[in-house]
């Protein structure tokens, strides 16, 4: 059985009226990548936000191999407690900054490209090595921690080789087509080392060709780096020709779960991109 890599349970996030994410639930396993789909405004990069530690739910939990790394159920939130106890009384709340998640083994790339514009190529991908450093301020200051950086250069050098940008190694970030700058912020996210990779929409913007090769390198990466892989796309050919299994969420709402063919087949889903027909 594979082991379980990420649970949400129960996650809500509200914006004053508006509620983004209703009540969800999904699982991903070990080696899977799954997609998560919906209409614009359906509430996906809100649950990433959650996810990543970008917002704290208005209520409900996070578990990243098996720990729970976020959780809030706030006041009034909580069943019917035993017999004399005060149900209103209840309130746990575990929120690490982002930070911290990307410590624990998840690093996430975004929606739009968010690449240091002033830095060159090598230098946004060494950066990101930064979380994985063991030096402090005190031997970072008085370079007693070469070592340590000369061997985060050359795994650095190595990275780039693998996802083909080290032609370009010197090169500023901006100046990169965008294809590759998609493929940039990818290897960024792969320098902090994680073990689940979330990917918000790495297609946006790109062209057929662009896109098809995209979806060969996920394959790859997810094959060479022995990742779990957790993605929000509108590319429909990407996301059937990738993902192990699928989650559709409309209005915050979870609406529908299976393989590739189950939802191209799914006439909740169909109804909810194309929209249901007015009674005449």
């Amino acid at each position: 059985m594979s082991k379980n890599v990420l649970r949400i349970d129960n996650v809500t996030m509200q914006f004053g009226g508006v509620v983004a994410v209703d009540n969800l639930n999904l699982e991903i396993n070990e080696g899977e990548i799954v997609a998560l789909i919906g209409p614009n405004g359906a509430g996906k990069t809100t649950a990433f936000n959650v996810v990543t530690g970008v917002y704290q739910p208005t209520n409900g939990a996070v578990w990243f191999n098996d720990e729970k790394i976020i959780e809030n159920h706030p006041r009034g939130k909580m069943k019917k407690m035993y017999k004399g106890e005060c149900a209103g009384a209840y309130t746990k709340t575990i929120a690490p900054t982002p930070d911290k998640i990307t410590k624990k083994g998840m690093a996430r790339t975004f929606q739009n490209i968010r690449l240091w514009k002033s830095q060159t190529v090598f230098d946004n991908v060494l950066i990101a090595k930064h979380c994985r450093a063991h030096s402090n301020l005190f031997s970072a200051a008085f370079r007693l921690n070469w070592k340590e950086e000369a061997k985060q250069r050359e795994e650095v050098l190595e990275l780039l080789k693998i996802v083909g940008l080290e032609d370009v190694k010197d090169e500023l970030a901006t100046s990169l087509p965008y294809g590759k700058q998609r493929r940039l912020e990818i290897a960024r996210a792969l320098a902090a080392e994680p073990t689940l990779l979330l990917l918000d929409e790495p297609a946006a913007g790109m062209n057929p060709q662009e896109t098809d090769e995209l979806t060969a390198f996920i394959g790859e990466i997810r094959d060479r780096f022995n990742l779990t892989i957790f993605l929000i796309e509108h590319h429909m050919n990407l996301v059937m020709g990738i993902s192990d299994r699928i989650y559709v969420l409309d209005f915050g709402k979870l609406i529908a779960e299976g393989t590739p063919a189950e939802i191209q087949n799914n006439q909740r889903v169909i109804d909810a991109y194309l929209g249901v027909a007015e009674d005449a």
